[in-house]
């Protein structure tokens, strides 16, 4: 069985496009994009014969089994849920939205249709998030005892739409692999703002704060999560990691890029090391260099976790492609196909992606309220409610 993708949104969405083409059980892929020189030139570089010029036209047409959304974040709601509606499978980027109404807008068109949605968090597919739970999984880190995440990112000169943009609504890749970790949801939501957006920055939102740090109860373990998201404002390089710690080992995110490593520290018996013997723990510390998995792809994909070259065929010219996210766009793709193929629920599908979106938009709301605790909804509970 194969099936036929079409992606909405040329810039991000253009990174998919050899993805979709060489995916085994893929057949045709079409680009969508309004802005026709992005719509013709994107295509054009991948060897993309089907096109639209716009989501109504798509979704008009009989053909195309599955669609992946790539476009800004205003239009994830409203284009995920027409998407839904027509019948077809649906991948969204993050976040599923930025309200709790445009979660349950979603999650009823999921539940009505019946068909496949996706959030495509990188963050749970990438390979340092593979190495962390195979420690995990194996016992190496013991209970879980703190969960931290981060995504500091400078965004003066990107589109004026991301100006003002609420951070902590878009925390789903501090926040996600935690809560992939633990197998847990979060409970409540503690926020506060820090700082004032300049007045040029504060766009057309409701947000005044250039960072958002918030502090997530979680239903397992007693475990606490303390995420911080930023946008304007604040002096580092960019950074959006994890880090996690238990009782015998914790691992944490390299400070200044992916390829320092992750750091892995194991706590040491009980007066070993350099510490005053019967006076607490010493820990030894290396660097890890977490290692691809081409196994987890069918073979087509498997170079894809590395830049690359991709063959568009047809007298195109060959295209030298990067690998973002730490390879995690491969095991994207390769998961929603195979769960649409497969007939099962993806890693991330609606209630999981309700779950992992929702907790961002009520720490956003406790910001405004001054640090106020917020319940966050359960939405499974709310579903066999309605059942």
């Amino acid at each position: 069985m194969t099936i036929d993708v079409a992606v909405v949104g040329g810039r991000f969405g253009g990174e998919f496009l050899p993805l979709y083409r060489s995916h085994p059980e893929v057949g045709r892929v079409a680009l969508c994009d309004i802005d026709q020189d992005t719509l013709h030139r994107v295509a054009d570089t991948y060897g993309v014969r089907d096109r639209f010029d716009s989501l109504e036209t798509l979704l008009a047409s009989d053909d195309f089994d599955a669609v992946h959304i790539a476009t800004p974040v205003r239009f994830h709601v409203d284009q995920s849920v027409a998407v839904l509606d027509s019948g077809r499978h649906c991948a969204s980027a993050v976040p599923m939205a930025t309200t709790l109404d445009g979660i349950r807008r979603v999650l009823a068109a999921q539940r009505s249709s019946r068909r496949t949605y996706m959030m495509m968090e990188t963050m749970v597919f990438g390979r340092e998030f593979f190495h962390v739970r195979d420690l995990y999984e194996r016992g190496e880190l013991g209970a879980l005892t703190f969960l931290r995440g981060a995504h500091i990112q400078n965004l003066d000169g990107y589109p004026r739409y991301w100006y003002g943009y609420p951070p902590m609504t878009y925390s789903t890749h501090a926040l996600s692999p935690l809560l992939a970790l633990a197998g847990a949801r979060v409970r409540t939501a503690v926020g506060l703002g820090s700082g004032r957006l300049t007045p040029d920055r504060r766009g057309d939102f409701d947000n005044p704060f250039p960072v958002e740090t918030a502090l997530f109860q979680l239903d397992k373990g007693d475990l606490a999560a303390e995420v911080t998201v930023s946008f304007f404002q604040t002096g580092r390089t960019y950074y959006e990691g994890f880090s996690v710690y238990g009782h015998e080992a914790g691992v944490e995110w390299p400070q200044l890029n992916e390829d320092d490593g992750l750091r892995v520290y194991r706590l040491e018996p009980l007066g070993g090391g350099d510490g005053p013997v019967g006076r607490g723990r010493s820990a030894s510390a290396t660097v890890v260099h977490p290692l691809d998995r081409p196994d987890l792809l069918p073979p087509e994909l498997a170079p894809f976790v590395r830049p690359t070259t991709f063959h568009p065929g047809e007298g195109a010219p060959a295209v030298r492609l990067g690998s973002a996210h730490g390879g995690s766009h491969p095991h994207l793709v390769h998961e929603f196909v195979t769960s649409i193929v497969d007939s099962r629920a993806p890693v991330v599908d609606a209630l999981t992606a309700a779950a992992w979106t929702a907790p961002g938009i009520c720490g956003h709301e406790s910001a405004l309220r001054g640090g106020e605790r917020i319940e966050v909804p359960d939405f499974v509970s709310e579903q066999e409610v309605r059942a």
